[in-house]
């Protein structure tokens, strides 16, 4: 699986169906047989869920997986997504609590009633499994569940592999790191080295080492949770006062269903630590009932009137409050929340009543920035806005001086070049830095996450000032001097979620510290995640993004990274016009027609005051010099290309270093993009892996089955409806030598896609679960030259498949309706996010008994004789095409980039090319005519109907 593979067979006891049944295939070693020893939470839920369909094909019967680990480790989260995908049973332990408030003691749990209920089901037997309320703190009822609907279930719980379970269990799963290593290392800078690590985690985890960690060692699937805080799913929330208790929120809640939640929420100051209020180092512990959930700090940004929260609280136990307690924490806030709230779907509003300060507050939150805005704006609410928190409010009434809330900017004097440290502005509310100095101790994997993973949570921005032109006894002018400040770079490099936090904290920072308008630029190579990263900024900001691909002139022979090609004086005056408040006119660039198509108006309000451009170029010295913020991002599906032509190389016997790769595959990035990079003001890593990150899964249902037009468009949403229409050539390339049981499989090939004058890479490794494919929604951008250099490593175009695709959709679902040449009839495709909405797309266009989990190169093999099936290329007579393709990539992906001919052959391939746009263009006609011409009749329809209504 892994370069380092270590051949480890289950425990003794364990229900290892191998052991019992020994397998005399000639095939490959289970999965299970050879699992790495410690994976990434990326990694783990994709060897999870592989493992779990591998014993489910070679086993009868049910399979069982225990998920284990400390509190806050990410064991929940891992549970919950491995369901969402395979669509098994959970079973949570925390149901199974005697009723008793001990938290996580492990004689409140009833494992003889767990061990009834998994030995009832793996026998065929229905059971009952218990609920419980942690409001009532007691057993409420149980829960039949039917073995007949059961094929998988998962235990999640601190204690899913006691010995008392463990021989029921055929995975066992251990999970740590998370938040629990945050806030052990949190205690730790807070302590110093007055205590030991080992007494450390006896008094905040006092059952790990004694009752928890022993048992993680019995696990064949060891993940290392890197998670801490994540802005990538923020909440946004706008708060103000509520005109009364009972009037205003009486008027809205009237006729919805409520949810009640009363909270006591707590601060904690750290031993030693002063009177005044650094609420950024504070502990904060929310109690619900007998549930306890804990952050650290106070982690969120304002921006405007929103409030943006990042994922950072996690449940432990009452011990751990009780351990901090004892080593020297103090509560110095509390105070009770009662909430009632009603869902409205994409946003839910709160009126929570706050007992110190004696006022209700109206809360309105969402995970989109505009939604939460529009909502507000339609429901009337219009403020005054309140973005301090409740603590923040509660100190004031107290008078508790604060030292979070920096000095104004000084205007005295400063001498040039010398740097300034402007600590974050006011609305920026981050946790403290934490140290590194367990990295040094020697500990098991269940006690200390790696050193690479060991980085603070956040840095500090300075400033320096760039004009050296003034003696050091002169003085300064501040209008001038606020001019010449510039930010200092960082000196490390980031994961995204820091990277993302720290980019909305120096835009707030150049705002307080420059003012308007900030211009920020975010550079990298192609699939680095430089888009995501700017969209996700924005969502946040509430900014425009410009690409920097709407300043192309003119693109050629599909060289999408030719810096040549770039329109500098339009983007120059762009960014003048913005840089003096005025309105100006963007580009819009066809990427059908590979010309510009014509100009959007563009103005950066004062009120948002930023704008994000984004492009493989944004950071080049021309266009650099002319932004307040410079963003590298590297890594990304750009990284995983790499690797992956890497492992081919490997499989095949070859080794090749990352280096000469990148050389060959990205000539343009080593000359032209990299050296740019290492300037940038922030240099993010982008670990995203889009085959193995449950973040990027897309749910998939496809059928051969005829569905009319007209059936597809009752499903969808006509007010958010829109279709277009595609043509598409894909060629997959495969390295020779690798092995296979000669059979042509897409997993052994590099696909790429040739549509609407690009090339994209597709990333498809799916994961197939019943009638679902579960694959990537990540189709990667690149250039021609990339193609070309795949081709002089020695890949081969194996497969050619040409098509034209009909898409329709609203926002929800998206529905494909694909022609493929060579085969009969068409396939429809319906993806989605929610694996719900699109089995419930499917059962409205009757498709249930119709799908097909078989991907559109095996189904065209298939139909082939069994001659040109082995023959290593798909039907003779496309043979001749797809070597032009070949030798067109060939000859125009190795061409210097620079190079211009006044007159040039024409490839027969472009005549392909372009006869392909044609026939999109003579497509997108035919379904606006057929679309005005079905809508005029449905309106007719209606309107007869009506009238016959009215005549009876």
């Amino acid at each position: 699986m892994d370069d380092e593979v270590v051949q480890r067979v289950f425990q003794e006891g364990g229900r290892d169906f191998f052991q019992q049944q020994p397998s005399t295939s000639s095939s490959s070693s289970s999965i299970l047989q050879s699992l790495p020893l410690h994976v990434s939470f990326d990694h783990g839920y994709y060897l999870l869920v592989k493992s779990i369909q591998e014993l489910r094909e070679k086993k009868e019967g049910l399979v069982t997986v225990g998920i284990g680990g400390p509190s806050g480790s990410g064991k929940t989260s891992l549970a919950e997504k491995v369901a969402s995908v395979i669509g098994c049973t959970l079973i949570s332990m925390e149901n199974y609590r005697d009723g008793a408030d001990e938290g996580n003691d492990l004689d409140s749990i009833d494992f003889d009633t767990l061990v009834k209920n998994l030995e009832d089901l793996t026998k065929g037997d229905d059971t009952l499994i218990p609920v419980f309320d942690y409001q009532q703190k007691r057993r409420i009822g149980s829960k039949a569940i039917q073995s007949t609907s059961v094929g998988v279930v998962i235990v999640d719980g601190t204690y899913a592999l006691h010995a008392k379970l463990r021989s029921l269990l055929d995975i066992r799963v251990a999970v740590v790191g998370g938040v629990h290593f945050n806030l052990l290392s949190k205690v730790h800078y807070d302590i110093g080295d007055s205590c030991s690590l080992d007494y450390l985690i006896d008094s905040i985890f006092p059952l790990f080492r004694k009752h928890i960690e022993p048992d993680l060692h019995h696990a064949q699937i060891r993940i290392n949770n890197s998670f801490m805080s994540s802005f990538r799913e923020a909440i946004y929330k706008v708060k103000c006062r509520s005109e009364s208790p009972d009037g205003h929120s009486g008027s809205v809640l009237q006729g919805n269903e409520t949810q009640t939640d009363n909270f006591i929420e707590m601060y904690l100051r750290p031993p030693s630590a002063g009177e005044e209020a650094r609420i950024n180092d504070w502990i904060k512990v929310r109690q619900s009932g007998i549930r306890y959930y804990l952050a650290l700090g106070d982690q969120r940004i304002v921006d405007k009137h929103f409030i943006i929260r990042p994922k950072a609280e996690f449940e432990v136990g009452r011990m751990t409050l009780g351990g901090l307690l004892a080593l020297g924490y103090t509560v110095v806030v509390s105070y009770k929340r009662a909430s009632t709230t009603v869902d409205y779907g994409s946003v839910s509003m709160s009126f929570e009543t706050i007992d110190a300060l004696g006022e209700t507050f109206m809360v309105l939150r969402g995970t989109n920035r505009k939604t939460v805005g529009k909502e507000a704006l339609r429901m009337g609410i219009n403020g005054p806005w309140i973005t301090k928190s409740y603590l923040e409010m509660i100190l004031e009434r107290k008078g508790v001086p604060r030292l979070s809330t920096p000095p104004l900017v000084s205007n005295a004097s400063v001498p040039g070049n010398q740097e300034r440290a402007i600590i974050a502005p006011t609305p920026i509310r981050v946790t403290p830095n934490l140290v590194t100095g367990l990295e040094d101790l020697s500990q098991p994997w269940t006690r200390s996450p790696t050193k690479s993973k060991m980085e603070p949570i956040v840095a500090t921005w300075h400033f320096i000032s760039s004009d050296s032109s003034q003696p050091n006894n002169s003085v300064i002018d501040p209008l001038s001097f606020r001019d010449s400040m510039r930010l200092a770079p960082m000196p490390d490099s980031y994961d995204l979620d820091r990277g993302l936090l720290l980019s909305v904290q120096a835009i707030q920072a150049l705002l307080e510290n420059k003012g308007t308008p900030i211009i920020v630029g975010i550079g990298g190579p192609s699939g680095s995640g430089k888009t995501s990263l700017a969209h996700k900024m924005a969502n946040i900001i509430g900014c425009e993004v410009v690409s920097l691909e709407s300043y192309y002139k003119r693109v050629k022979d599909f060289k999408y990274d030719d810096f040549s090609s770039l329109d500098l004086s339009l983007l120059s005056k762009n960014i003048d016009d913005i840089r003096n408040g005025r309105r100006t006119r963007v580009p819009i660039f066809d990427l059908e027609s590979g010309a510009r198509s014509g100009f959007k108006e563009l103005e950066v309000s004062e009120d948002c005051g930023v704008i994000i451009f984004e492009g493989v170029y944004a950071l080049h010295p021309d266009i650099r010099i002319s932004l307040d913020l410079w963003i590298a991002v590297v890594g990304g599906v750009h990284s995983h290309l790499i690797s992956r032509v890497q492992r081919d190389k490997s499989r095949v016997g070859c080794f090749i270093s990352q280096n000469e790769i990148m050389m060959t595959v990205f000539p343009m990035f080593q000359q032209h993009i990299e050296p740019h990079l290492v300037h940038a003001h922030l240099k993010i890593r982008n670990d995203f892996d889009p085959v193995l990150s449950p973040e990027s899964s897309l749910f998939v249902l496809k059928s051969n089955k005829q569905v009319a037009y007209q059936d597809i468009l009752k499903i969808l949403d006509p007010a958010k409806f829109c279709s277009s229409v595609q043509n598409f050539i894909d060629i997959y390339l495969r390295l020779p030598g690798i092995p296979s049981n000669g059979q042509l499989t897409e997993g052994d090939c590099i696909r790429v896609r040739i549509c609407e004058g690009r090339f994209a890479l597709l990333i498809r490794e799916p994961i197939r679960e019943g009638n679902f494919i579960i694959q990537p929604k990540v189709d990667f951008d690149i250039s021609i030259s990339t193609v070309a250099g795949l081709l002089n490593l020695g890949y081969q175009a194996v497969a050619y498949i040409e098509a034209s695709a009909f898409i329709y959709q609203d926002g929800k679902i998206l529905i494909e309706v694909d022609h493929l040449q060579g085969v009969s009839g068409p396939y429809i495709q319906i993806k989605g996010v929610s694996k719900d909405a699109v089995a419930e797309a499917g059962t409205l266009l009757k498709l249930d008994s119709a799908y097909t989990t078989k991907s559109y190169l095996q189904i065209i093999l298939e139909s082939l004789p069994a001659i040109e099936r082995t023959s290593g290329r798909i039907y003779s007579q496309q043979s001749a095409r797809l070597q032009e393709i070949v030798e067109f990539i060939q000859s125009q992906g190795n061409s210097s980039a620079s190079e211009s001919s006044p007159r040039r052959v024409v490839s027969p391939v472009e005549g392909v090319i372009e006869e392909m746009q044609s026939r999109i263009r003579r497509l997108e006609r035919w379904l606006a005519i057929n679309t005005v011409l079905w809508t005029f009749l449905m309106s007719a329809l209606v309107g007869y109907s009506l009238y016959q209504r009215k005549r009876q």
